[in-house]
């Protein structure tokens, strides 16, 4: 059976941060007019979802999950639309390995593209937070994916027609099960490899990185993952996360032994994943796969407030 590799479903509660670098308005690069604009919603933990026709009908809520490999569907929105052909694959969420049926989809429809699904695991509506579904890597691949905080709306631009020159930050990453790695941030001085998940509610590190933190831990929280299985990790600070010249202090990192981060061949290395409430501090991020890319805005007060939160040169 294939396996599929989620990753998302972290709970911690973060302090709240103030912003730092202000960004000339013509500096901000436009949006192509091709762009399917498309206005975000969020579910009940705040990460993104946005309005999905499936076959035709809808909309419905999926959740935008740039550390997942499959877009996923809700069991109950398949039975409703009668989806058969069902098949079988195993479903790696942050907790566990799971089996599940699956379907295809020929038609998924986000702003004015259609595209199709080949194989779709199927979960229950309460292990994806209450959303009909999870959009992954499978339909994200091609695409630059901005995510705009500040106007609340997702752009999804193709690839060849994305302008990335005018973002205040531009780090490379590398490509990995298609997921992109960026592999030259520092936390608290550590080389470290990070994740950009939105799917994720807060930021997740694994074992080795635990192991290299100085910092002390600060009790445990309980994260459950797409397939419904809740495990326990412990609280660690992030006294400071660059990337790039950006640079995140004192936020919170639940340390987990994730299957997803041996998937990728992470677990021996200090590894995280970032999760929506850091990437919610920037004003823009976005992502292009195609040229291996992460970029980002910094909120307008980045050079007005010091010390805080955010440090960006």
């Amino acid at each position: 059976m294939p396996q599929w590799l989620f990753a998302a479903g972290a709970a911690a509660t973060l302090a709240s941060g103030s912003a730092v670098h202000v960004l000339d308005e013509s500096d901000i690069p436009a949006i192509p007019v091709t762009a399917d604009i498309i206005e975000l919603q969020h579910e009940r933990f705040r990460r993104l979802t946005v309005p999905v026709t499936i076959q035709g009908t809808g909309p419905y809520r999926f959740l935008i999950d740039t550390g997942a490999q499959a877009t996923v569907i809700s069991l109950q929105l398949a039975d409703q639309l009668q989806l058969g052909n069902r098949g079988k694959a195993t479903l790696v969420g942050m907790s566990s390995s799971r089996p599940v049926e699956t379907v295809a989809i020929s038609e998924v429809g986000l702003g004015n593209r259609i595209i199709s699904v080949h194989t779709a695991p199927l979960v229950p509506l309460a292990n994806i937070g209450g959303a009909d579904g999870v959009l992954g890597l499978d339909t994200l691949q091609g695409q630059h994916v901005l995510l705009d905080f500040e106007q609340n709306r997702i752009a999804l631009v193709d690839a060849e027609e994305a302008q990335d020159d005018g973002y205040e930050i531009i780090v490379r990453a590398r490509r990995k099960l298609g997921q992109l790695v960026i592999a030259n941030a520092r936390l608290n001085g550590i080389r470290i490899a990070v994740i950009v998940d939105t799917g994720a509610q807060g930021s997740i590190g694994n074992l080795a990185l635990q192991e290299r933190m100085r910092n002390r831990d600060r009790g445990t929280t309980e994260l459950t993952d797409i397939n419904g299985v809740t495990a326990s990790g412990d609280i660690g600070i992030g006294k400071g996360l660059e990337l790039g010249r950006a640079r995140i202090e004192s936020f919170p990192i639940i340390y987990h032994d994730a299957p997803p981060f041996r998937a990728l061949g992470l677990h021996d290395q200090p590894a995280m994943v970032l999760g929506m409430q850091e990437l919610r501090l920037f004003k823009r991020v976005a992502i292009d796969f195609d040229k291996r890319r992460v970029m980002f805005d910094m909120p307008d007060n980045s050079r007005r407030n010091r010390p805080s939160r955010w440090f960006g040169g």
